[in-house]
Parts: C-alpha cells; structure tokens; sequence
C-alpha cells in the first residue's frame, strides 16, 4: 500500500509518493526548453522549484484529470492548501479520484484555509480590504505576454472556493466519504502518520478527515 500527499509543492512528505501539477514538472522534462525560457525571462521563479522537485522526486500528477496509479493501492490521501484552487467541478472529479485510488477503509486527509477563522477575523477588526486579501479569492489581471506564459507554466494562484470545516465534512460525505471528523492540528486518525507534517499551516488552517467506505 502506498501513503500519498497531492498538490505537495515543495512541501513533499518524506517516505510518500509526492504529485504536484505544475506545468514546470513537463516542461523540465525537455531537453534545453527550460533554459532557452529562463534566458528569456519566463522561468526564473521556477527554476528552483524544478530543481528541488528532481531532488525530492516529486512526481507531475493531476487528481482532476486521473492520476498514474492504479485503483485500490492508496491507504492514506493527504493534501494541504491546494483543494481551494479548484472549481467546484474539479472538485468533484477530485474527490472521485481520491475515492478510486483509495482502499476501502482508507483515509483521505485535507487542510484548507479556514473560512470561520477568516470570518471571526473580519467581524472583531471590520478590516474588509484585510479580509479580502487573505481570502485570494482575486487574481491580478495582466495582459502582458510574460504574465500569459507564466499563467500557462504556474497557474493562477487565486482561489476557486474556500471552506470551513462542517462545509468541507457535508462536501465529502456528498461525494461518497464517511465518518468526517473536524480535527485540530496535531490529530489524526491515521495510523502512524510517519513524517506527515500535522501541524502544516496551523495559524490558518482547518483539518478534516473522512473514510472511503
């Protein structure tokens, strides 16, 4: 069985299979592509991240349009402050992943911006401008072409949705998971969590964990 983390970044867990779905992954792949594109200034941000992801063997993997794994081979999947990226279709082809590649009985594991922290935030400051930046709920708008190839290479970084943890629990359970537990960072119900980080992102975040029946 196979533990895995997605969208990891250059946060990948030690002892995991790691995935992330940035277009940088590919196009490292391709003989000279990235320094004809660094020397033109489109690659420089990630230039780094490419080189830590060979170090760390982080693998290209997309959990919307289907992962190179097969059905069953997955006990544990973990994935940290990525979800809010996705629309509320990727979402559900997500989630459809994640039920495919886990066992039954097998635990899915997600860390999301915490939307109640946000909002309890909001209401004892009334900052609005600081409510809406923290939420990333905008991307800057650029018609450059430099901004379009990053676009192309990075992604927007913006988010699609944001939650809270009974949002995120009736989501899962909407889609197909159990038992969803709202947990404080630190918790888990995962059986020897090994180098899995259970306190990523504490300060901002809510964790929740669900069962694949």
């Amino acid at each position: 069985m196979q533990r895995i983390n997605i969208g990891c970044g250059d946060q990948p867990t030690l002892g995991w299979r790691n995935f992330d779905n940035s277009l940088s992954l590919k196009v490292a792949k391709v003989p000279v592509l990235p320094s004809i594109l660094i020397n033109l200034g489109f690659f420089k941000e990630q230039a780094s991240f490419i080189k830590y992801c060979k170090n760390y063997s982080i693998e290209y993997g997309d959990a919307v349009k289907g992962l190179p794994m097969q059905s069953g081979c997955a006990d544990v999947l973990y994935s940290s402050h990525m979800i809010e990226h996705l629309n509320q279709t990727e979402m559900r082809l997500f989630l459809k992943e994640a039920r495919r590649v886990l066992i039954s009985g097998g635990i899915i594991r997600l860390v999301v911006p915490d939307l109640l922290q946000l909002v309890q935030d909001y209401l004892e400051t009334k900052d609005a401008d600081k409510f809406m930046t923290r939420c990333y709920v905008t991307e800057p708008l650029s018609r450059s072409f430099l901004r379009r190839i990053q676009l192309l290479l990075v992604g927007a970084r913006n988010h699609q949705w944001m939650y809270d943890g009974l949002s995120l629990s009736c989501l899962l359970v909407s889609n197909g998971f159990t038992s969803p537990r709202v947990l404080k960072a630190g918790e888990t119900q995962i059986q020897d969590p090994q180098n899995l980080d259970l306190f990523e992102r504490s300060s901002e975040s809510v964790y929740v964990e669900a069962i694949n029946p």
